[in-house]
């Protein structure tokens, strides 16, 4: 590792942290330190990064905006690579939003609506950044993510960069191929449709609205916490198992919706995974469901 440290410090000075507090990283606002935390800020930097871990043979974890994300109590081991607040790209051109993996989809989705393109109103309250959207092909209110790419610019783990069209991305609910090859997303092609500004603004005030309506936004969370089993809803089966409220710690089971596991203000992440095994267990007692996280579980217990 020391010899990585050496090329972090004539390749990237001031872009990293030694032991960086995760809980720092993620809307969870839990988790220990990563042993290293790189924050690269345009796509060639990401591909030299990789190229110089792979060398090395150095662990390495990707992280966006950490808004779908739970970072155990133990921390990271080896390298987080951090996109989230870099790679900030995006041009519009007719009906085609090219946009790099770093840009929050709230920007995204008022930029489009600006431009008289729809499509992404649903993203524009979704916490989090255009590849973490696209790794787990993230939606809302009725629209996925998937739906809109057109192609996707990836790099592996030795720094090739390829593109993959939308069938190649093998998008289905909540996951894409990314998930299973382990490739970093770098940029994207969004294919949209012309409509009013206006209107399209309107529909993305309605969704904010509902949102703080429904939705424990005063709260730490990472978001829906569980995926959607076929047939059914995760919040109404965990509301039906008596759930709403249920506490382990500071982690809570949200009073608002009980699809949010929320951190009351000193949640540990092994409270959050206990309360979440306890839900899981309960759900199936009463209803026969199994429920899957959504949250993407990362590091050391």
């Amino acid at each position: 590792m020391s010899g990585f440290l050496s090329f972090l410090e004539k390749a990237f000075p001031g872009q990293f942290q030694i032991n960086a507090p995760m809980a720092r990283y993620t809307t969870f606002r839990v988790g220990g330190p990563a042993d290293i935390l790189v924050s690269p800020n345009t796509q060639d930097e990401v591909c030299t990064l990789l190229q110089a871990i792979a060398a090395e043979q150095v662990p390495c974890t990707i992280l966006g905006n950490g808004s779908n994300v739970l970072v155990l109590d133990k921390g990271i081991r080896g390298v987080v690579l951090k996109l989230g607040n870099a790679l900030n790209d995006l041009m519009i051109q007719g009906t085609h939003v090219t946009v790099e993996a770093g840009v929050l989809l709230s920007r995204l989705a008022t930029a489009a609506a600006d431009a008289g393109l729809t499509g992404l109103e649903f993203a524009s309250g979704i916490p989090g950044s255009l590849g973490g959207a696209i790794l787990m092909n993230a939606g809302a209110y009725g629209g996925e993510i998937g739906n809109l790419v057109r192609t996707v610019t990836v790099v592996d783990l030795k720094g090739q960069v390829r593109t993959l069209n939308r069938e190649q991305m093998g998008f289905r609910y909540r996951h894409s191929v990314v998930m299973e090859t382990g490739d970093t997303i770098l940029a994207a092609t969004l294919e949209l449709a012309p409509d009013d500004p206006a209107a399209i603004h309107d529909r993305i005030r309605e969704l904010t609205q509902k949102r703080i309506t429904k939705q424990p936004l005063n709260f730490p969370s990472a978001g829906s916490t569980f995926k959607r089993p076929p047939g059914y809803f995760a919040a109404a089966l965990i509301d039906q198992a008596g759930l709403r409220g249920y506490r382990v710690g500071d982690a809570q089971v949200s009073e608002k919706h009980t699809g949010f596991v929320v951190n009351r203000g000193h949640a540990t992440a092994t409270q959050i995974l206990q309360l979440m095994d306890d839900v899981k267990e309960k759900v199936h007692a009463i209803s026969g469901v199994w429920l899957e996280p959504e949250v993407r579980i990362l590091g050391e217990k």
